[in-house]
């Protein structure tokens, strides 16, 4: 199987640690996995603020750069939902007749790096030992567009050492949204505190996510409290073997 790591903007400029676990891990299992140099933004920042049409060549681009491999895999199941859901939609309505299907096709072969793990690969134990006492925090995209179900869950048990502990009101969005946490921030900071809150009364070492994008968010909200909990992407954690080493 070729499998493509497909970074997305904000972990390649932000979080690139959160790329690397993912090559960790796959490898440990035994793939190869190939970063295609082509691959720039997906199109979400244009998709979510109305700029539909100009999302429509990085769509083309999408396809061009991941076309030929059997599975692309991503830690961000925004990005994922994206490209599954608008990705088609939008080539359906813009693009000629064989982008579509090249879009329509790719699409199905795109998986957020917990359900690739999961699903397709059939694997819960990588391998992983984290003694830590870890909360999860469901994201938006993941709970309610990719509907992961308990998948990261899952994966998170299987961890040696790990005490998993459940997160209060863990449904709730934290506030992010990407750009409606700058346009309606002060909504967007009362959420905030009562996701930090919920964090506090698991007495968790470590809050994990699958997007980043959510992890920024509450951790500079734990941050400005100076809160001890530290927050690290669930590939992160999978990635981390005996003695603290991907």
């Amino acid at each position: 199987m070729r499998v493509a790591l497909f970074i997305t903007c904000f972990n390649d400029t932000l979080f690139p640690g959160t790329g690397r676990a993912v090559v960790s891990v796959l490898e440990r299992l035994g793939h190869t996995v190939e970063f295609p140099q082509d691959q720039t933004c997906c199109g979400q920042m244009h998709v979510n603020t109305g700029y539909r049409t100009d999302a429509v060549p990085l769509i083309a681009r999408f396809a061009r750069a991941f076309g030929e491999y059997d599975a692309v895999v991503t830690p961000s199941a925004s990005c994922a939902g994206l490209v599954r859901e608008h990705h088609p939609a939008l080539a359906e309505e813009y693009s000629p007749p064989e982008l579509r299907r090249q879009v329509a096709e790719l699409a199905l072969r795109v998986h957020e790096f917990t359900e690739f793990l999961t699903d397709v690969l059939g694997v819960t134990d990588v391998g992983a030992r984290f003694p830590h006492r870890v909360t999860y925090h469901p994201t938006c995209h993941s709970l309610r567009g990719l509907r992961l179900g308990d998948r990261p869950q899952r994966l998170l048990r299987a961890v040696e050492g790990l005490d998993l502990v459940e997160l209060p009101a863990a449904d709730s969005c934290c506030g992010f949204g990407g750009t409606f946490a700058v346009k309606n921030a002060a909504t967007s900071g009362a959420m905030l505190l009562d996701k930090v809150d919920a964090v506090l009364e698991t007495g968790a070492d470590v809050l994990c996510t699958v997007d980043n994008s959510c992890l920024m968010h509450i951790g500079g909200g734990l941050s400005r409290q100076a809160a001890p909990v530290r927050t690290m992407h669930l590939a992160e954690i999978l990635a981390t073997t005996e003695g603290g080493r991907p």
